[in-house]
């Protein structure tokens, strides 16, 4: 890769790469500087067409191919990945900003995840149910058909990889929608698992103006499975286009993600986790921690020392050594995260770090701490994705509660306490589909990853993932 310009961008169908030649073409650019690294094709009307009759195809090779072999080819891929994780570092940081060391965690990340859905591949067990002598009632497993598979920018390598393998460990096809911004991570795990074996015509990659893709896509009946991480209204509306086959969906939505800390926890160590998860990925993460509830008899303490370690971070260009956070994605969140911190503070919030753009064309805005937030502000409400922390005070135990689970969403909480009973009525209580005491991470490839209420349902990542890709049948012989 020349340095500072993306590799060759191009749609990936039946096996074949096909670049901007009678294409019209979109540029992708670089979030530190604003300057543009790349000319991204869009599909025709017929790429899209082609993608879907290639899908339908490669469905009927890949689920007819033994669960060893898909096996096999999960974990090729997952050793390339690893084998080629500081190139797909270096594409990641360059087009989406994230410091390098990010980048290569969520490569070495994905291959985990690779392997783990390889060993799903051999474990798509059906049953045989007790009958009279002479009778069987079976209950089989299935991969559901193609699937058409959309993602989100901020995490341009685990995001493809989480589409795409569990879709290929139960037998499925799949035509991925990357984002537009972010396209030549996910192209570079489509060459992993190109020279890793797997079929040309069992996963296609396309690129275009989405809601055309998405219509094209979800209205063919060669479509079964809708497969969605981003927004809640991008999602809803998908839903709604995907009603009208009746297809299965997984729909892994935003969140707005709570943090209970107490005033039994262990104060330093929590401050140190929180700030560095807050603005990872400059809290451009769907479960990025948000709203800190913390009890009053710390507060004060809590919040001079979130301020303190946030004044600590660097923020600049990905690639340079020594940076902690890089800039936003693109040129629409500096003003949206500058809006909401002026809308906070006309309702009488308190600055206590950061709380501006950055220099320079890149897309930055300082890592940034709100004090007494009150509840009218827009930013308690909808979620910031950005480098915005929102700190305010809670008395009892059940006034946490009611506050984590006041908004309609749903994915991700953090509670912080060491009292082992409340850990216990947090577990239950709070509205979340992952509920993580006394640490931040939500990501295990053995675990279900998703959520409830508005943000979303089905599951990622665990055999869950695996099993969100396959119908049940039931055969009754005599």
């Amino acid at each position: 890769m020349t340095a500072g310009v993306l590799p060759d961008l191009n749609l990936y169908i039946g096996g074949e790469w096909r670049g901007s030649a009678g294409r019209e073409t979109q540029p992708v650019l670089n979030p530190a500087t604003g300057e543009t690294i790349g000319a991204l094709p869009l599909a025709t009307s017929q790429d899209l067409a082609d993608a879907l009759e290639t899908a339908e195809r490669g469905f009927a090779t890949w689920r007819a191919t033994p669960p060893e072999q898909r096996a096999a080819v999960l974990l090729r891929t997952a050793a390339l990945l690893r084998e080629r994780a500081e190139e797909l570092a270096q594409i990641a940081t360059l087009e989406q900003g994230k410091p390098l060391a990010e980048a290569r965690g969520e490569a070495l990340y994905s291959a985990a995840l690779l392997e783990f859905h390889a060993g799903e591949a051999l474990r798509n067990y059906g049953k045989v149910l007790p009958r009279a002598p002479g009778l069987r009632s079976l209950v089989l497993k299935q991969p559901v058909g193609p699937v058409a598979a959309f993602c989100a920018w901020n995490f341009p390598v685990i995001n493809p990889v989480r589409k795409i393998s569990p879709a290929l460990a139960a037998g499925c096809s799949v035509i991925l929608k990357p984002s537009e911004e972010t396209p030549a991570s996910a192209i570079a795990v489509m060459k992993c698992f190109q020279d890793a074996g797997l079929p040309g015509e069992v996963c296609q990659i396309v690129f275009g103006v989405p809601d055309a893709v998405s219509r094209t896509l979800l209205a063919s009946p060669v479509t079964r499975k809708l497969s969605f991480t981003g927004s809640v209204p991008i999602g809803k509306h998908l839903m709604k286009l995907a009603a009208d086959t009746v297809m299965r969906m997984t729909m892994e939505l935003g969140g707005h993600s709570p943090v209970l800390v107490f005033d039994d926890c262990d104060l330093e160590k929590t401050l140190d986790t929180l700030v560095a998860h807050k603005f990872r990925n400059a809290g451009q993460v769907c479960v990025s921690p948000t709203r800190f509830y913390v009890q009053e008899g710390i507060y004060d303490r809590f919040a001079a020392g979130f301020a303190e370690r946030t004044g600590r971070i660097r923020m600049g260009d990905g690639r340079e050594a020594g940076i902690n956070m890089g800039p936003t994605a693109n040129p629409r969140r500096p003003g949206t995260i500058e809006a909401l911190v002026e809308n906070a503070r006309s309702v009488g919030a308190k600055l206590l770090a950061g709380g501006g753009r950055g220099e320079g064309d890149g897309f930055f805005f300082q890592p940034t701490v709100l004090g007494d937030v009150p509840i009218e502000a827009a930013a308690m409400n909808d979620e910031p994705f950005g480098p915005l922390a929102l700190l305010a005070r809670f008395g009892s135990v059940e006034d946490a509660i009611v506050h984590a689970n006041r908004l309609p969403y749903g994915l991700a909480a953090y509670c912080f306490t060491e009292n082992g009973r409340r850990q216990n009525l947090l577990a239950d209580s709070v509205e979340s589909g992952m509920v993580v005491i006394n640490n931040v991470r939500t990501s295990w490839p053995d675990a279900p990853f998703g959520g409830i209420k508005e943000s979303g349902f089905g599951s990622e990542d665990g055999p869950e993932g695996v099993e969100g890709h396959m119908i049940t049948k039931a055969v009754h012989m005599s």
